[in-house]
């Protein structure tokens, strides 16, 4: 009966929110390092407080940005499914909190607690879904809404109750290699986003980013305005674009969106 109560009472959050036998509490500073690609795989991390960067660098030197994950977010799992290495690195973008725990933990508590390996599932479904949304995106939409939805990712509005929040700036560069095209189209974009009032600079290194940026995602590319912008010149305003990178196809060239990308839009 002692057995049976104490399996009900356990709460995955508490296991995740606390240090014990097999998992450490981590605090590290912004632009701090907390793995590199090719480093021995040691368990994994459950992101407590703050926003972390995956990378990942091809062997001709060529960097890649895989996602920007937050609180409530696991990484570093591949060493559950045998990887003895890290296949990519992970950076702190702001202070961070982190809950590290190591593999025989981890498997040990997925074998013998439900809850928690519901909630890991859970975790890893909505990251696939949101890989295969990635995926959508730069089939289907231009470099313009695939930049708004790294934006709005980056702040989060699909949780309740968001509507405006501050995300950690990044570099034209890295948001390029996120977004799939060229710097300077993402310096013109950003420039636009700004002055129709989507986005605006903190003080400091953060940008916030305004539920209005929606709009981008729900006009169609075919020359319509989005709603609530004050642009009368469609025609000028994308012939000023800067050119796109080689093979990118033409916004107008583009299959249209496909119905799966609705559901992705109702969600943010």
């Amino acid at each position: 009966m002692t057995i049976a109560k104490k399996k009900l009472d356990f709460n995955p959050h508490t296991f995740l929110s606390t240090i014990g036998k097999g998992r450490d509490m981590l605090s590290l500073e912004k632009r701090d390092t907390i793995f590199s690609q090719g480093d021995s795989t040691d368990g994994l991390f459950f992101i407590q407080k703050g926003k972390v960067q995956l990378t990942v660098v091809s062997e001709a030197g060529k960097e890649a940005t895989l996602g920007i994950l937050s609180d409530g977010d696991f990484f570093g799992e591949g060493g559950l499914a045998g990887q003895p290495l890290r296949m990519s690195s992970a950076i702190a973008m702001t202070d961070c909190v982190l809950l590290h725990v190591d593999r025989k933990a981890m498997m040990s508590a997925l074998g013998l607690e439900p809850k928690l390996s519901a909630l890991f599932l859970r975790c890893l479904l909505k990251r696939n879904i949101r890989y295969q949304d990635d995926l959508v995106d730069q089939l289907f939409n231009s470099s313009e809404k695939r930049l708004a939805r790294v934006l709005l990712l980056m702040a989060q509005f699909g949780k309740e109750g968001v509507s405006e929040m501050s995300v950690p700036r990044l570099s034209q560069e890295t948001l390029a290699e996120m977004v799939g095209t060229t710097r300077s189209r993402v310096s013109f974009f950003m420039n636009r986003f700004r002055k129709l009032g989507f986005i605006n600079y903190d003080v400091g290194d953060n940008l916030r980013v305004h539920s209005s940026l929606l709009n981008v995602l729900l006009h169609d590319d075919d020359g319509v305005t989005p709603v609530g912008t004050k642009e009368p010149n469609v025609r000028a305003r994308n012939a000023a674009e800067p050119p796109r990178t080689r093979g990118e196809p033409r916004d107008k060239d583009r299959a249209k969106t496909p119905v799966l990308n609705t559901h992705e839009r109702s969600r943010n």
